[in-house]
């Protein structure tokens, strides 16, 4: 895998994306990963993550296909909910593909999720990613700073107020459940909040940064 490069499929976006982000460079940068994006025309927040259709599906395999040709030795994207399709891109694909953060749910202890959008993650992008059911699941609250922003594609965004949204959701989310020990952050434009909530929440927590670490070091790779 250091041979090659970590191919990342972009919606269409323009609002901030500060390090830690996964459609900011200079996250994997800082790791030592050459990264190389692949911005997808017309394919916006909102769209990807409240709308499914067999275009943006098309869209999404032949992005990571370009990518693949181009030499990626892993190919991932910035939205959480193409989890949804996950199982097609791995029999398009020769290269491993990570779609989600969702995707290590299943191997955590006692995991809960944190999601921009609770109302649109359904039973598709749960199970795309293989989420056992039952999993708890808490939203960032509409109307807040966060998830208006990011699914509005507005180019103001308070990283101060979303990062409380974000911890807000997370203390939330165990204060349902006391009894989790892993939270897992869906939305690829949280892994700036992950110490924040880590320390809110005392919990283990891990993100599509965290996992995209993970897969690269596994296969060899250089982070």
């Amino acid at each position: 895998m250091a041979a090659g490069f970590l191919g990342i499929l972009m919606l269409d976006t323009r609002f901030p994306r500060p390090p830690g982000d996964i459609g900011c460079a200079r996250t994997f940068e800082r790791a030592g990963i050459a990264v190389r994006y692949l911005r997808m025309q017309g394919v916006g927040p909102r769209r990807a993550v409240q709308e499914s259709d067999e275009a943006m599906l098309q869209a999404v395999i032949h992005g990571a296909l370009q990518l693949e040709r181009e030499g990626a030795s892993l190919v991932a994207t910035t939205c959480g909910f193409l989890s949804r399709y996950q199982p097609r891109l791995e029999r398009a694909l020769q290269v491993p593909v990570v779609t989600s953060s969702l995707l290590q749910v299943r191997e955590l202890p006692r995991p809960g999720i944190v999601t921009i959008d609770r109302q649109s993650l359904g039973p598709e992008e749960l199970g795309g990613a293989g989420v056992p059911p039952g999993v708890p699941v808490q939203g960032v609250r509409p109307g807040s700073e966060f998830r208006e922003r990011i699914l509005g594609n507005d180019p103001r965004l308070d990283l101060a107020q979303a990062r409380d949204d974000v911890v807000q959701a997370a203390r939330a989310l165990v204060d349902a459940h006391p009894s989790l020990r892993t939270i897992v952050l869906e939305c690829t434009n949280m892994p700036p909040y992950r110490e924040a909530v880590r320390e809110a929440t005392g919990r283990t927590v891990v993100d599509m940064e965290t996992l995209l670490l993970r897969h690269w070091r596994a296969a060899g790779g250089a982070a």
